[in-house]
């Protein structure tokens, strides 16, 4: 396991959030959150995870849109 691994985590509760990081970084990897698929799409325009671990019921665009949106992304 690489110490370089990206992970983003799409929650909009906070607390959720917090907790699955704060256990993601004691695994050894490197977790960044989005509260919303907007500012998921928006991380991921920049840095192209490793994995996402994500939340269906987001506020404005739902977690499903967001992942047939990255299924159809090329990268």
């Amino acid at each position: 396991m690489s110490a370089a691994t990206n992970i983003l985590v799409v929650e909009d509760e906070p607390a959720i959030a917090e907790l699955l990081c704060v256990n993601l970084r004691h695994a050894g990897f490197t977790p960044q959150s989005a509260p919303s698929a907007e500012d998921a799409q928006r991380i991921i325009r920049g840095v192209l995870p490793d994995l996402v671990v994500l939340d269906w019921m987001l506020p404005g665009a739902s977690g499903l849109s967001l992942a047939r949106s990255l299924r159809g992304d090329a990268r």
